[in-house]
């Protein structure tokens, strides 16, 4: 009997062991609400070792739209007039991101020159290249056959403000995307008490390389421990010692608290331009009309007007005067018309927009369909001797080469300087020899070349102007590393050109007067609920 006993007590026991491990109930999910580590510490424990930054709420920085991610039908849904076949309808998946409401506009490209200007003068014989590289290229208004003032006017008269600025190389506006990476922390940081709000005004601030990045920020460099308030950082990132050790030990790299900003990839531009969350019942679209069935408004003021400046037949751009079709015989300003569903406007005319990817004339579908993207190059921070970052300084500046011979810079002093450690433009893109050997051969040395593209080589006259040189040999083809899409038509541009499933491409290195740019930053998924609609 006392065995019995003393088995049943055995296997009770057991059986509340297994009970408290493995979990026999159930529970609803919805995320994590109460975390307590395996270890038994609690996150931020005054009496602990480890601090983790305070969650924050998802927010979208001013002039930035959330696009909740989801599944589609990429490509066109009309006929391939042009013959192309680059855009075949294919499924894809997109994850959550944030994206410009407009295109970038003069005013805001003009900030980022006026602070290139203030912090790395012109006049100084280290930075001469660094503000005039930055400058769009105005000149491109000009038509031999017609008479055309704006590029005297159209980028710094201050009635087009609010117009889109072109012009801008695809080299440029990734520069101008890093730039506002940093800018957009600044103010964060600025707002939240960490960075003193004399940056500016104080004028030993912000001379070449004592200005703030990101780099910085996060490496903790003791530059700028002379306008960060260290107790407000701490609030701010949960830490609840004065234990120097441990202040010391959790003060890894800083995370940003604005995400980074960049060029949207052409599958992210595609699925915002359709915008087809509201045009939804349940887990089902409800349909994907052809964008010029919906270019014309169908109710009050609008009914029956153009709703996207683009040109119209052979010589109307604009519609007869007193009753202006789309209100504009170029550009227009870029909220000139209603936006689309989920609130981006100039997604259809206006101006034609960069995309991040290379082009070419497949989407490789089979290998990956799930945020589709070509052009993927990963760098890492070069480290000296010691092992500490390398810093960029006056005289290790790096540019690149524009069309018109200009030089722009790849990096900033006070950066850290990057190396280019893998580069996937050319993977299964049908070359042959990139496909079967992508990492350790080059379409210029192979035997075997499906695109022959022109070489780009500059060559320096005697005035020492920067001259990009012809190539004369026999080329069959103009698809190279450094055409990149473009998406959406222009206000020179037919109604074909609207349909977001269109790709285009352009030399990266060269502007355009029809082609202008957004931003787009990473996303986590919302936590809102389920809708029919």
């Amino acid at each position: 009997m006392k065995k019995l006993k003393l088995f049943s007590l055995i296997a009770l026991s057991s059986t509340l062991a297994l009970t408290s491990c493995g979990g026999s109930s159930t529970s609803k999910g919805g995320g994590t609400k109460k975390f307590v580590s395996k270890t038994g510490w609690k996150p931020n424990e005054k009496q602990g070792w480890f601090f983790a930054g305070k969650q924050q709420k998802q927010k979208g920085w001013p002039g930035m739209v959330y696009v909740e991610g989801g599944t589609f039908t990429m490509g066109l849904v009309k006929d391939d007039v042009m013959h192309d076949w680059n855009n075949s309808p294919r499924r894809m998946q997109v994850s959550s991101f944030f994206i410009g409401e407009t295109e970038i506009t003069n005013y805001e490209y003009r900030e980022y020159l006026t602070w290139l200007k203030y912090v790395f003068p012109p006049s100084d014989p280290s930075f001469k290249e660094i503000y005039n590289g930055a400058l769009p290229d105005t000149l491109l208004w000009d038509n031999k056959l017609s008479r055309n003032d704006l590029n005297e006017t159209y980028f710094r008269d201050q009635n087009y403000d609010y117009y889109p600025v072109v012009g801008v190389s695809w080299t440029q506006a990734n520069r101008y995307c890093e730039w506002l990476t940093d800018r957009a922390n600044e103010k964060a940081l600025m707002q939240a008490g960490i960075i003193a709000k004399d940056l500016y005004i104080n004028e030993s601030n912000n001379q070449g390389g004592t200005a703030f990045n990101m780099d910085k920020f996060k490496s903790n460099d003791p530059e700028m421990q002379g306008y960060i308030n260290q107790q407000r950082m701490a609030q701010k990132s949960g830490m609840k010692t004065t234990n120097q050790r441990l202040l010391a030990a959790n003060r890894s790299p800083s995370s940003a608290m604005v995400t980074k900003f960049r060029l949207p990839t052409e599958v992210e531009w595609e699925y915002a331009a359709l915008g087809m969350e509201k045009n939804r019942e349940y887990n089902n679209y409800t349909e994907k009309k052809p964008q010029i069935d919906k270019l014309r408004g169908t109710k009050g003021k609008d009914r029956g007007m153009i709703l996207a400046n683009f040109k119209q037949g052979r010589g109307d751009y604009s519609g007869p005067a007193g009753w202006k079709n789309d209100g504009a015989a170029q550009t227009s300003d870029v909220r000139q018309f209603p936006s689309n569903d989920i609130g981006v406007y100039g997604m259809f005319g206006n101006v034609a927009e960069w995309t991040a990817d290379v082009y070419r004339p497949i989407i490789d579908e089979d290998f990956t369909d799930f945020n589709y993207y070509r052009g993927n190059m990963p760098q890492a921070i070069v480290r000296n001797g010691d092992g500490t970052y390398k810093m960029v300084d006056e005289g290790t500046i790096k540019y690149d080469t524009l069309a018109d011979g200009r030089l722009v810079y790849k990096n900033l002093p006070g950066q850290f300087e990057r190396e280019t450690i893998g580069d996937y433009r050319n993977y299964r893109d049908g070359d042959r020899m990139s496909s079967l050997d992508y990492r350790n051969a080059s379409d210029s040395s192979a035997a075997y070349n499906m695109y022959n593209a022109p070489t780009t080589r500059f060559v320096v006259d005697g005035n020492g102007k920067v001259i990009l040189q012809k190539d004369t040999k026999d080329r069959t083809s103009a698809i190279t590393n450094d055409i990149r899409v473009i998406k959406g038509g222009s206000w020179q541009d037919s109604a074909y050109w609207l349909d977001p499933g269109q790709r285009r491409y352009k030399k990266e290195d060269s502007g355009y007067g029809w082609i202008g740019f957004r931003v787009a930053q990473d996303a986590r998924v919302s936590d809102k609920a389920r809708t029919r609609r």
